[in-house]
Formats: C-alpha cells, sequence, structure tokens
C-alpha cells in the first residue's frame, strides 16, 4: 500500500509538471473566456468540521483551509436533501426530488436510478463543448443507461454508491466494525448492518476494473485520476472542463493514508486530512495560469451520520436540541440544521473576492443554474427549477440569497421528499419533526404539528425554542411561509416532474465474476497463492 502511495505520488507530479510545461497559452477560438468547474463534493460531511476555531497550527486540513482563504466562504449554505441520492440528484438537475423523481436512496439491487428523461448539469456543458469527467460516488443508478457516462459524463471512475455498500478486504473503521469479504464459498458470514455477500466494485466508465477495492489507496488513486483528466481535457482536447468529484470521505467506513500517525481515538480527523489532502491535489493541478479561469466549488451532500458515534462529524452549533432533548439524532436523514446546513465555499482567481464570506440562504440546488449561466448555457425551457442563478453573490459582496428554502423529508420522519420544513429568511417552520438514530441507539418519533413549530434561527441557532404561536412575530411569520409552501407545492403539481423506479432485482447488482465468492475479480495473494483470479 505505501509502494502504491509513492507511485502515485511520483505520478502525479509528472502530471503536473507535463500540465505546466505544456498548456498551450492560445485556447480554441471563443473557449478561452469560458471557465473551467470543478464541484467537490464531500459525504456525510458537518457544519463544523472545517473552518473552526482550532489551536494554532493544530489544523488537519490545511488545504481546505487555503481555499477559504482563496476564496468565498457560505455560511447559510444547505444541502438539497439530507441523504445521499436525493441529495445528487437534486444537485445535478436544479430540481426537487418531487420533480426529478428522487426521493429517497437507490440499492445494490437498484435496476434503474435518476429518471432518464431528466437533463443533467454534465449533459448541457458536454453538448456546449466541454469535456466532463465524474470521479467518485454516483449513487444514480448503475445499470446500463443509468451510468454516469450515460448521463453527460466523457469518462467516470468511482463506486457506484457509498462506500458501506458492499465488502472489502481491509475493512475501514466503522460502527459496528464490518468482517472482511468472504474467501470461499462455504462461508456463510452475516453481521447486522454490514454487506458481507457482495465486494465494493470500482468502475471506470461501465467496466468493473476491482471488486473488491481497496479503500485505503483510493485517495491516491482519486488524486492521480483527476490530474490525468484536468491533463486530458486542458491539453489533449484543448477543451473547457467540468470534473464532477464525489468524495468516499467523510462517510463511513472511514479510511486515510497509511502513512498518518493515527491513534484509535483520532480516525476521523485522520480522515479529514487525508480529505484534505485529495483536494489540495486537485488545487494544485489548476494552479497554472493557463488554468486560472477555473471555478472551484467545494461543498456537502448532507449533515454527518450520529449513529456512527466517534466515526461521525460535527455540526458545530446547529444541533437541534428540540429533537436531541426528546430522543433521536438531529443531523443526517433529518431536517434539522445539522441535517442539511454544510460547509461551503467557492474560489474562482480574479473574479471571485478572496477570504469573504456570505451569510446569503443557499442551497446545493444553486450550483445547476450557476454554472450553466457562467457558461453561457440555457436548460431546458419545458421544464422548472428550484435552484437560483448566485453569479452576482460569488462576484460581489452580496447576501441575498434564497427568500425561502424547502427542506424535504429524508428518512427521520414523514414521506420521502415531501416538502415538510420550510426555510423563510431566518426562520424556519417545521411541519412534522422526527429523530434519526443517534449515537448509543434510539430515534425520536415522528411529531406532527399543526400549527408547525416556528424557530428564529438568528436568536436559536440550536433550534432549541420554538416561537410561542399567540404572539405577533408567529403569526406574521406564519402567513408567509403558508404562502410560500403553497406557492411552490402548485408550481410543482403544474410542473414537468419525473418519477424513480425502485425495482430491485438481484440481475442488478454489479458483479464482474458471479461464480467467484463475493463477485471478486482480482488477484487476491494469501501466503503466495493467488485465491481467485479472474
Amino acid at each position: 500500500m505505501a509502494q502504491f502511495g509513492l507511485c502515485a505520488l511520483l505520478l502525479f507530479s509528472v502530471l503536473v509538471h507535463h500540465i505546466k510545461s505544456h498548456i498551450r497559452k492560445e485556447d480554441k477560438t471563443g473557449e478561452k473566456e469560458r471557465p473551467n468547474f470543478i464541484i467537490i463534493l464531500a459525504d456525510d460531511i458537518g457544519w463544523g468540521d472545517l473552518w473552526v476555531n482550532r489551536p494554532e497550527n493544530s489544523t488537519p486540513t490545511p488545504w481546505l483551509d487555503a481555499l477559504k482563504l482563496k476564496g468565498k466562504r457560505f455560511t447559510d449554505f444547505h444541502s438539497p436533501a439530507s441523504t445521499c441520492s436525493p441529495s445528487r440528484a437534486a444537485l445535478l438537475t436544479g430540481r426537487h426530488g418531487l420533480r426529478n423523481g428522487v426521493t429517497h436512496n437507490f440499492a445494490v439491487q437498484s435496476a434503474a436510478g435518476l429518471p432518464l428523461n431528466e437533463t443533467t448539469f454534465a449533459q448541457l456543458l458536454h453538448d456546449a463543448g466541454y469535456y466532463t469527467a465524474m470521479i467518485g460516488k454516483w449513487h444514480l443508478g448503475h445499470n446500463g443507461s443509468y451510468n454516469p457516462v450515460h448521463r453527460g459524463f466523457d469518462y467516470y471512475f468511482g463506486i457506484p454508491y457509498s462506500n458501506d455498500m458492499g465488502c472489502t478486504d481491509e475493512p475501514g473503521l466503522d460502527l459496528p466494525s464490518c468482517p472482511p469479504c468472504v474467501l470461499n464459498q462455504y462461508t456463510n458470514r452475516k453481521h447486522e448492518g454490514c454487506y458481507t455477500q457482495v465486494a465494493l466494485p470500482l468502475f471506470e466508465n461501465e467496466t468493473i476494473i476491482e471488486q473488491p477495492l481497496d479503500t485505503w489507496s483510493l485517495k491516491d488513486r482519486y488524486a492521480r485520476v483527476a490530474v490525468e483528466q484536468i491533463f486530458t481535457a486542458s491539453i489533449s482536447k484543448q477543451q473547457p472542463f467540468l470534473l464532477y468529484v464525489a468524495l468516499a470521505h467523510m462517510h463511513v467506513p472511514l479510511f486515510h493514508n497509511t502513512f498518518l500517525n493515527v491513534t484509535t481515538q483520532d480516525p476521523y480527523t485522520a480522515s479529514l486530512s487525508d480529505m484534505d489532502s485529495l483536494v489540495g491535489t486537485i488545487m494544485q493541478a489548476v494552479s497554472t495560469e493557463q488554468l486560472k479561469n477555473t471555478l472551484i466549488w467545494f461543498t456537502g451532500d448532507n449533515g454527518p451520520w450520529e449513529q456512527k458515534c466517534q466515526f461521525a462529524g460535527h455540526v458545530g452549533p446547529f444541533v437541534g436540541r428540540w429533537q436531541t432533548s426528546r430522543g433521536g439524532g438531529s443531523a443526517k436523514r433529518t431536517t434539522w440544521e445539522g441535517g442539511h446546513r454544510v460547509p461551503t465555499v467557492v474560489t474562482w482567481p480574479k473574479k471571485i473576492k478572496p477570504n469573504s464570506t456570505s451569510s446569503a440562504l443557499l442551497s446545493g440546488l444553486d450550483i445547476f443554474p450557476t454554472i450553466l449561466s457562467l457558461a453561457g448555457v440555457k436548460p431546458p425551457s419545458d421544464r422548472r427549477y428550484d435552484g437560483i442563478d448566485i453569479t452576482y453573490i460569488l462576484l460581489n459582496d452580496s447576501d441575498e440569497g434564497h427568500k425561502s428554502l424547502m427542506h424535504p423529508n429524508s428518512g427521520a420522519a414523514g414521506q420521502f421528499g415531501d416538502l415538510q420544513t420550510v426555510r423563510l429568511k431566518h426562520h424556519k417552520a417545521f411541519y412534522i419533526t422526527g429523530g434519526s438514530m443517534a449515537c448509543g441507539g434510539g430515534s425520536g418519533q415522528q411529531q406532527y404539528h399543526d400549527p408547525p413549530l416556528v424557530f428564529d434561527l438568528s436568536q436559536d441557532e440550536a433550534e432549541e425554542t420554538p416561537l410561542n404561536p399567540e404572539s405577533e412575530e408567529y403569526r406574521s411569520v406564519l402567513k408567509e411561509v403558508e404562502r410560500e409552501r403553497e406557492a411552490l407545492l402548485w408550481d410543482i403539481a403544474t410542473d414537468r416532474v419525473s418519477s424513480a423506479d425502485y425495482t430491485m432485482i438481484p440481475a442488478a447488482v454489479p458483479c464482474c465474476q458471479p461464480h467467484n465468492p463475493a463477485c471478486r475479480c482480482h488477484s487476491l495473494k494469501s501466503g503466495g497463492d493467488v485465491i481467485w483470479s479472474c
């Protein structure tokens, strides 16, 4: 593993040197003004994991700290949903799950994915002359036409879903701890909460190239491929590019560079440092003068997975105390702030003011219209969108974002995808509440609220004490909340909406060698003997 890391580092150095030496200053006519886009999506990251006060010289994330200093940090930025597939579908389409059809997660056995009549920003940029590549977690369908290379990406390298949805030979850190993949057909190993029978696959385009993959080397492999794709776009093809990097960090099972000196008490910080190193590699690759016209957008898909305890991130001050005092967690899968408020920064040299901050109310839904606008590309006009173009906010000192923002139910309570939590400026209304599984067990009961609970986040970011329903402030806010919510629900009801197919069949499981245990299809040596090999 150490040898692999050294090789990756050497290859990276060679590729970056080649980029700096050979990128031509003259781009194709008409393309030199169009920016490159790098979207980096962290998994299960907490708002409090980055850019918080730490003792001097103790940061595990120097590259991400540098990214913040180079760009604009958004302190009130929200993932489109509080769980994986719906958040990613909304980010790629600019539409809520009630419009794009993806309201909950796809599974290993899912036959379909993001509905084929939904259009991603990758498809639109590709059609406009961009080179488009994706690295990492897709989780929007892995079979046939649902694969990323059929959804607008010229190239794909990564895991088709979450990195806990398959076994590996050297499992990462998780709670509960999961066993390695079975090695022979006589082993019948079952472990609650773990995938033991099918190994985690690594795809390149539509081909499984390794199963099970080695997650401990994943950061180095993603870094190498990221540099290669930037090289391909900027040198070989001379095209503006979109690189979408959907990290496995910080989802369990955690993993990190084996060179790090990690204690068992601090694996999360080690994984943060590993993620930071990958981001740093990407930042270095676009640091040349000829690639200065590159916008980097770092954000998260949802908040931390609290039931994983020491292997979960931190929500900062957004603890959802009303819920936690009644039982259950208030982060991932919930509509409390910890579930969807995520650390976000955007950089663009000579365009975005360095080391600036905005408190504008924004969402991952806004990525779609914003990058299309910057690229001069118009989205399809036969459907409606929930994101807004935030170009003005990026380029100016502005805190004017959404007036209102809806947070879809994501598993803790209510029907998946329903919009029963409403943000209105600094107020937030809950028509339903429920807690996810907390560290140590226990989840909060689902409760409907009529009239809704309303919190003033400007005074109560912990969401502890709702406003008095008899107060003038409450009545004024409720009237506006109802107006905003009803308008959006009517807009969705009269829109062109999609319906995702959540059918699950055994044949849909990614398996490169069905006759081998756990679908194994790479060489595994034990005492010098090859046990299985395709």
